[in-house]
């Protein structure tokens, strides 16, 4: 019989933050925190952008033609994080160039396959790191 969990906050015993999983088998382990994702958003990049979900961010900037700016709600330990982006022009290839630009804030670039700067129809950008 499988069992249930309810639970609203999970607190580790030698810190609050510090949950280990260990991995199928129990060759390796992981912190719980480490694997998280701090923000990650999936926006509407043309027109007016808009943001059609996302966690942790604030706000987002149309900064021209394939360029987007996300800010994060709350900063990153440092500028030492990880990002990875998407994007997609209609049936067409696309092709994305990431910038992390502070504590606060990372780029998304997009282009087409000539290779010139194109508003997206679905931008992509998940972070990951240590929250400040």
């Amino acid at each position: 019989m499988a069992s249930i969990l309810k639970v609203d906050a999970l607190q580790g015993i030698t810190a609050a933050g510090d949950i280990t999983v260990t991995s199928e088998g129990g060759a390796a382990t992981q912190s719980l925190q480490q694997g998280l994702a701090k923000s990650w958003v999936n926006l509407n990049g043309t027109g007016t952008i808009a943001t059609r979900d996302s966690l942790n961010v604030g706000s987002i900037v149309d900064d021209g033609t394939g360029f987007y700016v996300i800010n994060t709600s709350s900063a990153l330990a440092n500028d030492d994080y990880s990002v990875t982006s998407g994007a997609e022009i209609s049936a067409s290839f696309t092709a994305t160039k990431t910038r992390v630009s502070s504590t606060s804030q990372y780029k998304i670039d997009t282009h087409n396959a000539a290779g010139s700067w194109q508003d997206a129809v679905a931008v992509f950008g998940t972070a990951h790191g240590d929250l400040a």
